[in-house]
Parts: structure tokens; sequence; C-alpha cells
């Protein structure tokens, strides 16, 4: 059956149909959403509730406890983890991959709704949920700054005009304002002063929240009117609330403003952030999980000018950083590589057989066959992402030996003085199923890419699709245009010059192969030989999940004492900011002190980095920034922001692991050890935990006795304390925009913490003042500066980072024989987190994903060759081609990875390409001209040797741009492209050869197993 004839003999129905698909893939073309990636995020929510002033074990009782019990039970919940810190509670809930958050959320909300009883009833907010993993990068960063105005100001303008029309707009995620500028009106109470009046800090409590009301208060009806009732009710500014009186004494009022100092100031006073070395409020945007990154930043920088616009002139909006300025530099970067792929191979083609004709039309096919892709991807709804243009490129190899087999075939008949469209007919019959066969044992490989599990299946199923769509599309072309085309075009062949280059290539390479096929214990040994090669290779190359990408931006933070006066953090934080913004290669740096909803821990400063385009690398900046800071005594720990993040918890570390137990004192005994024999090993740069770092805690030891004596309890102890210094937030002042608060605390100036007991008074029998040091001592202790719980165990994070030249793979060995070194108990469990975690999968994966890979293609070559032996014969050339991957990795100091691995598994189907055009030509010789399997096998070699030469060679080089390229993240291309090219050089060295062998050695098993059936 001749697949081609109908659209030979049709040229204008056949045109028609092509200008079709054409004008179908520009239109795809121009409505593909661009990405980074596939959108395969785990969904993941946050749950977030702030109690100011709390501390981690109250946070941990009275809010995280209560809210984890009522969300563990949500149905296909996999993983909760919770940090209780310094006045928040953190709980971050990642479901199922099949999970839909719009779904999820209505259950978020209705366990948030069952916890409430049990919740603080003083809780200024409510504890509400964002649909965001917190390890997610911001895809857009502003800064707020202003010249004339206080940050009070700005941020109640980020707040009211910014960021909630940001958090109304699609795909964002959780708008993040900090800087810690919320205004408030701050009553600073002289606490001895207050004493002396006969006064506690409770008065103070009690007046203010009675002198600021805003209930409602009826209507009066009269006999004609109504009058809806008003009154002076509510104190909005400070001057008001200083005429506040808080008792009268012989007659005489007792003003607040003669006890305290009132003005209008931050509501936390432990938050501030800067935009390169200049105080600001910042605005982070985070993107809700599986929302185009590209769409959701195109949408917000849309609606920008008319917020500034809302603005006073006087404050200014910048954009500090911006995800798709690299992501779509990344794309662009792989566009163009796409296009020099294109480029090459259709050089090689005029190359080999330099005719114009001969060139050209794979010159349309190629493009023609990639927009037929891009039509059929945007119907499935995929992006034009790094993979599906990987996949694009990797395709050009493919795309062009289908175009280049067609041709050359027809050529061949030309040559034997047929005319072009009786060339056409004939050649195009002939190996219409050897392309068919070619396309099928090409998708086979990419089945068990398309059953991968886990987020890095999901990830990989764009670019398996694409791929397999590309080689239908392609075979389709060639059996249809192609040969439409050589029918009209396509002129013969010169006469080959006795002398040309090509002409004694392939005369060498007959008498080579005339020698080996004499000498086939040599050749199998050599087969062997490269096994065995293979084997040791893949056992000692490095191991990883995925390349370090350098995107052009870093994160991490700045790590300070826990127990540091925030003061002091914020000298520090402003100095960290001047020193990386002062870096020749930075463009800006943002960053935010304070424990806020996206960073709990108390001692961690987060800081972005923004670097400018086309100078230093990442990795150079990390390492020139680290030593500045070295010398300047800080701690400053940088990565590269990633396109892919495994992790649900953000943090200062590129890798994560972590104990549990339900035992906390023996997790933090545990925690310390390991931690320890990290830190003593070399594979092991830097080691972390927010778990393990202790701040000062000032313990209060309370004699019961004298209390109960004075009158005394312990909730007004607690309440007292609370007042000064828990930055109370005692009553709410209401305004047409927003609602600010007053803020309760005591005056400051303490020099030493037995200095509380001098200068604070509780209430006593009949409200009387009683001294704290009448009825407590008070001493210093260390304290954890947040509580960790995973599955509602206690819990204990542990970041680190790799030294130069160490791999993950690496890394989790030395982790786990660590482990056992230090003897680590069976009552405390080790895990690994994020990539970490997500490597003895994908290795475990990688093995299976080969040998299914292997398997699918021999069962899918069995059917079309009606064969058991026929595709061993073909198999036969993967260990040729998977050494040369593993050698091209291990030469240019790569790791084995999840993308290395797809670059053998891609290879699997390229070599196998070379062995179906001889195997086919052979067995066509044999059925057709009755030559015995030695000659045959002998002339198919031969004659398809130029064929095989010329689409291997197109393949290696429509994968150099992908190996070579240096632009935005092409880290994550280069192990595929150079995986290709080391596999086809290899394979194509020693299968020209080998493959003839092994088709002989197994003809008489072939032979005789075809007897039986």
């Amino acid at each position: 059956m001749n697949l081609s004839s109908t659209f030979i003999r049709r040229p204008v129905a056949t045109a028609l149909l092509m200008v079709g698909v054409l004008l179908a893939g520009l239109i795809g073309y121009r409505s593909l959403p661009i990405s980074a990636l596939p959108e395969v995020d785990y969904p993941t929510l946050q749950v977030y509730t702030e109690y100011p002033g709390a501390g981690p074990d109250v946070t941990a009782n009275t809010l995280t406890a209560p809210l984890e019990r009522q969300l563990g039970q949500i149905a296909g919940l996999e993983r909760m983890r919770s940090s209780s810190a310094n006045g928040a509670s953190v709980i971050t809930l990642q479901f199922g991959l099949s999970t839909s958050l719009e779904e999820v959320e209505q259950e978020v909300q209705a366990a948030i709704n069952a916890a409430r009883a049990r919740l603080p009833d003083d809780l200024p907010y409510p504890p509400v949920y964002s649909k965001v993993n917190p390890a997610d990068t911001a895809v857009l960063t502003l800064a707020m700054t202003s010249d004339v105005l206080p940050l009070t100001q700005v941020q109640a303008l980020a707040e009211t005009r910014i960021s909630q029309k940001i958090s109304q707009m699609s795909g964002v995620g959780l708008v993040t304002v900090s800087g810690g500028h919320r205004p408030a009106v701050r009553v600073t109470v002289d606490t001895r002063q207050l004493a002396s009046h006969g006064l506690t800090l409770a008065d103070v409590e009690a007046a203010l929240t009675a002198a600021n009301v805003n209930l409602p208060k009826g209507t009066i009806d009269g006999p004609t009117v109504a009058y809806a009732i008003g009154a002076n009710d509510q104190l909005v500014g400070p001057e008001e609330y200083a005429s506040l009186v808080l008792a009268w004494h012989d007659g005489a009022p007792l003003y607040l403003r003669e006890v305290a100092q009132i003005a209008t100031g931050a509501e936390d006073t432990r938050q501030a952030a800067y935009a390169n070395d200049t105080p600001a409020i910042l605005i982070s945007i985070q993107r809700q999980p599986g929302a185009n990154v590209i769409r959701t930043v195109d949408g917000i920088r849309a609606a920008l000018p008319s917020l500034s616009a809302a603005l006073p002139s006087s404050v200014r909006l910048q954009i500090l950083s911006d995800r798709t300025e690299t992501i779509r530099a990344s794309v662009h970067d792989v566009q163009v590589e796409l296009l020099i792929a294109i480029v090459l191979v259709v050089a090689v083609i005029w190359v080999f057989l330099r005719n114009w004709p001969a060139t050209i039309i794979p010159g349309i096919t190629v493009p023609l066959s990639l927009l037929g892709t891009v039509a059929i991807i945007y119907g499935l709804g995929f992006s034009l992402n790094n993979l599906t243009l990987m996949a694009l490129t990797v395709a050009t190899g493919f795309l062009v030996d289908d175009a280049i087999v067609m041709i050359e075939n027809i050529s061949r008949h030309m040559a034997m003085g047929k005319s072009r469209m009786q060339a056409a007919l004939e050649g195009a019959g002939q190996v219409g199923f050897t392309i068919v066969s070619l396309s099928a044992a090409l998708i086979a490989v990419m089945i068990p890419l398309l059953f991968m599990g886990d987020v890095v299946g999901r990830l990989f199923r764009e670019f398996a699709v694409t791929l397999s769509v590309a080689i239908v599309v392609s075979a389709g072309v060639t059996l249809t245009l192609v040969p439409m085309l050589c029918a009209r075009v396509l002129k013969p062949e010169a006469e080959h010059d006795e002398a040309g280059f090509f002409v004694r290539l392939e005369r060498g390479y007959a008498r080579l192969l005339d020698r080996l096929m004499q000498r086939r214990a040599a050749v199998m040994l050599a087969v062997a030989g490269a096994t065995v090669l293979t084997l040791a290779l893949l056992w000692a190359l490095p191991k990883g999940l995925f390349p370090v990408q350098d995107t052009g931006m870093l994160q991490g933070a700045l790590q300070v004492d826990a127990h540091s006066a925030f003061s002091r953090i914020q000298e520090r934080e402003q100095a960290a900011a001047r020193l990386v913004a002062a870096d020749s290669a930075v463009e800006n740096v943002s960053i935010s002190a304070g424990v806020s909803q996206t960073n709990t821990a108390l001692g961690t400063v987060p800081m972005l980095v923004r670097l400018k385009a086309g100078k230093d690398t990442s990795a150079t900046v990390i390492k020139r920034l680290a030593d500045k800071a070295q010398r300047a005594g800080m701690v400053l720990h940088l990565r590269p922001v990633q396109d892919l993040t495994l992790d649900t918890q953000s943090s200062s570390m590129p890798y994560a692991a972590g104990l549990e137990s339900t035992d906390r004192g023996l997790l933090a005994e545990w925690t310390s050890k390991l931690m320890a024999a990290m830190r003593a090993d070399p594979a092991f740069s830097a080691v972390d935990s927010q778990a393990a770092r202790r701040g000062l805690q000032a313990r209060l030891d309370v004699d019961r006795v004298a209390a109960s004596r004075l009158g005394v309890n312990m909730r007004s102890i607690d309440d007292t304390l609370y007042a000064a210094f828990g930055q109370n937030q005692v009553s709410t002042i209401y305004t047409d925009l927003s609602q600010y608060h007053v803020v309760l605390a005591a005056k400051g100036g303490l020099q030493d913490i037995r200095d509380v007991l001098q200068r604070i008074h509780v209430p006593g029998t009949n409200g009387t003042p009683v001294l704290l040091a009448a009825l407590a001592t008070i001493d210093a202790g260390d304290a954890p500066v947040s509580f960790e719980r995973q599955g509602q165990f206690p819990y204990a994070d542990i970041g680190f980072d790799l030294a130069d030249g160490v791999t993950l793979g690496d890394a989790v060995k030395r982790l786990d024989s660590i482990a056992k070194d230090i003897g680590l108990p069976a009552a405390v469990t080790l895990h690994l987190e994020g990539a970490a975690g997500s490597l003895g999968g994908a290795m475990s994966g990688q093995a299976i994903l080969m040998l299914a890979a292997v398997l699918v293609v021999y069962l899918v070559l069995g059917m079309l060759y009606e064969s058991f032996i026929h595709p061993l014969t073909i198999l036969s050339t993967l260990p040729s081609a998977v050494l040369g991957a593993l050698a091209a990795l291990m030469l240019s100091g790569s790791q084995f990875d999840v993308i290395g691995t797809i670059g053998v598994v891609l290879l699997v189907g390229m070599v196998m390409k070379n062995a179906i055009m001889m195997i086919d030509f052979a067995l066509e010789l044999e059925r057709d001209h009755s030559l015995d399997g030695t000659e045959a096998i002998k002339r198919a070699c031969e004659q398809r040797f130029r064929p095989i030469l010329m689409t291997t060679l197109a393949a290696l080089l429509g994968a150099v741009p992908l190996a070579f390229g240096s632009g935005m993240g092409a880290e994550l291309r280069h192990p595929l492209g150079l995986a290709i090219i080391g596999g086809l050089i290899v394979s194509q060295l020693l299968t020209l050869f080998s493959t003839p062998v092994i088709y002989l050695l197994l003809r008489p098993a072939e032979q005789a197993l075809a007897k039986r059936i």
C-alpha cells in the first residue's frame, strides 16, 4: 500500500492542506501563553494568624494547635507544616496534584471557622488563608518611597490604593506589604509616673477602650422627622487621645498626656524594609499555584500606571524585581536556539546533497511540521515554555530525518533513470513503512515519559507530548508534501566525483565493514566492553535532580542573632542592603526584617537581589557578596532563583532535611548533634535550622503566696506585661478607607531586665498599684524562637548548601551516613525535603524510565516486524548511545540528573532509527531480490550509509544550541544537548559496524523461530 500516491497525484489539494497547517500554526504561535515551565505546582494554601506580642509557645498552643486539629481533617491533604513564632502562626497545607484549589479552599475556610471558638478572644485579626506556595519567589516586587511623607502614610497608601487592587487580579495568590509601618496611634506610658498617681497600665487600657468606641446608637423618631443619632464617641488623632482624662484627683483631671507620650507611629516597631539602602514599603506579589506567571504579571503591570496616578506626586512606586523579564529572556533564547537548529540541519542537507531543490524541500517541511505541532499543543492547552521549546528544538533533528529518508530514496530512484513522478511514487512507497516504523519507535520511547508520576512527571508530560506530536506531524508531512514536491521540483543528483569526499568516505566505510564482518568476535567484544563501561559510568557519575539555573535573580537572607535587639537588626539590615547594592553586578536589592506571613524566622532577614543583564554569573556574584559580607562581620546566604521549586517552605538554603519526633526535648538534642556533624563534614558549605535557633528569654518567677496576699492574680500580671511590652492593640480607629489601632506600650530605656521589676506595677487589692518586685524575681535564659511541626508532631527543619564540586546525590549519601554514624535513634526520624527528598524517587524513576522505554520500544518493534528477534538487533545500539551520553556529561563536569535521563531516553529513539533503516532495507533485499543475509545487510549498510550519516549529523547539530547555549537559564538545557551529542557520536562510530554483525549472529535464531511460528 502506497500511503503517498494520492497526495503525489493531487498537488493542489496537498498544497492547500499544508497552507491550512501553516495558518493554524501561526495562529497557535501567536496565541500560546508564555511561561518558564509547565504549570505543575502542588496545590498549596497557607493559613496565617497574627497575635502581636505572643511568644512562640503561646502561638503554638493557642493558635496553631486548634487550627491544625481542624485543618488536618481535610480530605486530600498530603502534608501540613506549621511554624509558630513571635506574634504569628503560619500553617502550610499541601494537597495532591489532582486536587482543585477552588474546591479545597471552601473546606479550609470551614475548618478555620470551626476552630475559631478555641482561639483567643483578643485576636486583632482572624486567621486568613492564601492560595500561595511560601517557597515560591515573588513574581513582582514593588517599592514605595517618599522624601516628603512619613512611611506610616506611605504604608497606608500601599494598603488602601495598591495592595487591595492587586489582590483582586487574576492569578495573584498573596500580596505582602512589608516594612512594618502600618499607621497607629502609639501611647507610650511612663509607668513610674503613672504609679505615682495610683494607676496601672490596666487603668490606661480600660480608659482607652472606653473612650474610643464606634457603636450603633439608634434613631430618634419625632412627630414629623427622624434623626439618626451620632456622637463624638470616637477618638482619631493623637491630640484627641492626649486630652483623655484618666482620673480625677482633688477635683483636678489627670490627662493621658501627663503620664504618656502620644504620637502617630508604626503599629509594629519590629518591622523594617529597604529598597537598596533606602527605607521603603515593599509590596511582594506571589502567584497562585498553577497560575501563569506572564499573564499574572502582565495584568499587574498594565494596572500600575492607573494605580500610580492615584498616589500623591511625592510618592514613588518602582518595580524592584520582575521574574517575567528573565522568563521572557529565557524563552527568547530557546527560540533563537530553535532557529539555529533549523538552519544547521538544513545546512547539513546542502553539504551532503549539493542540490538546491533537495535542500529547499526540508527547509519548507521542517518549519511547517513545527508550526503544525504548535497548532496542536495550543489546542491541548500547553504554553510556550522552556520544555516545549526544548522539545521542538530536539524535534528538528527528527523532522529532517524523515525528509532525508524520503528525498534520498526518491533521488536514488531518479538516478536509475526514472522520471520524477515514477521515482516519487516508487520511492515513497518503498520507504513509507520505514517512516511509519521510525515514527512509531520514537513515539514508543515517549510513552514512559507520559506516565511518569509526581510533579516531575507532570513537568515533562508537555515535553513528551510536544515531541510525540511533532513526530506524528512530521511523518504526515513527509508522506504527503515531500514526495509531492519531489515529483515536481527535485533534480537528479549530479554524478559523484570519484575523488569526492563522500564517495571516498563511503568506500572507506565499505572496506572497513568487510573486514569487521569477518571479525565478529572483536565487534561483539567491543559491544560487551561498551555495555560494561556504560554500567560503570552509570554507577560512578554524580547524581542530581535538576541543574541549577542562572536566572539573573538571587534570593536568600542575612543571618543575625535571634536575641539581637531590633534596632541592632535594623542596622545590620541596612548595612547588608548597602553592601549588596554597591556591587557592580547588582541592579537593585530588597530586604525586609521582622516576622511576617512569608518569614517566621526571627534571626533571618530575607533578601531578593536583581542582577544586571550581561554582567557576572550568579555563582560569581554570590561568592563575591559572601566574601564581602564575611569581611564586614555578616553572614549572608544567597542562591539563584529557580523556575522550578519543589519546596513548601521558604528558606535561605537551597536544600532541606528535617527531623521528626514526638519528644521535643529529644528532637532538640539530636538536631544539634546532626547539625554539628554536618558542619564538620566538608560536603556541606553551610548548615542552618530555624528550629535550632535560641533566643534570650526573661523568665518571671512569681511568688504566688505573696501575690495572693497583695490581691494580685496571674491574669493581671500577664495582662500588665502584655500591655507594657506586647505592642498591645487596645482599641480600633475606624476611617472611611481603613481601620487603625491604638497601641499601648511602656516607656523603653531598660538597661537590665531586672529594671522591669522596678518599673512595672500591677493592680492589687482595690486596684492599688503593686510593684512587681514585691512579688516576683526575674532571670535570663534561652528559649526557642519558633516551634515547628509537621503533621502535628514536633519537627526541626535543617537547611544546607553544598561545597563546590559536591552534587546533591553525594550530599544525600553523606547525610544518611552521618545519621548512622552519630547513632540517630529510632524515635527520631530523618526526612529529606524538597529537591533532596525528590532525588531518591527520581533516581529510582530514572532506571525504571529507561527500562520502560526499552521494553515499550521492543513491544512496538516486535509488532511492526512480526518478529521477536529483529527488535533485539535494533536495541543492541543502546549501550553505545548511553555510554556516549554519560561520557559527555562526565567530561563536561555535569551530573546525571532528570534532564540527562530524558536525553538518554531520547537517544533510545534516535540511534534506533539508524538500525531500523539498515534492517528494513536488508529485509527488503532478502525478500524482493533473493539476496542472502550477509550480502543483504552489507548492501543495506552501504546504501543507507549516507542517509544515516546525514540524519545523525542533523540530529547532532540540532542539539548543539541546547548543549552550548549561554542565554538566561541555559543550564537547564545543557545536559539534554550534551547527552544527545555524546550519545550520537559514540553510537555512530560503533553501531555502523555492530548492527550488521549482530543482525547476522541473530539471523539463525530468527529463521528457526519463524519456522516454528
